[in-house]
C-alpha cells in the first residue's frame, strides 16, 4: 500500500465527492497490490457505480495521458505518492437523464451535461 496523502491535481467534482473518491482509492490500494492498476480501478469504479449510478470510468497508472469527456461535476484527477488517479462520470449516453439521475446530487442553477478536457501527468 502507499502511505502519501492524496494530491487534488484538477477537479470538477464536489469536495463530499472528492473526498469518497480518494477514500476508495485508499481502500483498492489496501485490497490489491500496487502494480496491480486494472484491480485497482475496477474497485473504484464499481464502488462509485453502487454510490453515484453507473458510467464512472477510472484509470490508474504512473505514467498515462488522457483527453476525456464527462459529465459535469463529476471528474476528479489526484496522485497519492507515485500513482495516478483519473476518475469521471461518462454523460455522452444519458443526455437524456437528469442530474439527480445521472449523478444523485442537487440540481445546480446551471445543469450542463459534459465537459472535454485533456490531461497530461
Amino acid at each position: 500500500m502507499l502511505e502519501g496523502r492524496g494530491i487534488v491535481r484538477e477537479a470538477d467534482m464536489p469536495k463530499k465527492m472528492q473526498a469518497h473518491a480518494m477514500e476508495l482509492a485508499y481502500q483498492a490500494l489496501d485490497l490489491h497490490e500496487v502494480f496491480d492498476c486494472k484491480s485497482i480501478a475496477r474497485h473504484i469504479k464499481q464502488k462509485l457505480d453502487e454510490a453515484y449510478g453507473q458510467t464512472w470510468q477510472c484509470v490508474v497508472g504512473v505514467d498515462f495521458g488522457s483527453c476525456i469527456t464527462h459529465l459535469r461535476g463529476t471528474f476528479i484527477f489526484f496522485r497519492v505518492e507515485t500513482m495516478e488517479f483519473l476518475v469521471f462520470k461518462d454523460g455522452m449516453d444519458r443526455v437524456n437523464e437528469s442530474k439527480e439521475e445521472a449523478v444523485r446530487v442537487p440540481r445546480e442553477e446551471e445543469d450542463l451535461i459534459s465537459k472535454s478536457c485533456c490531461l497530461r501527468p
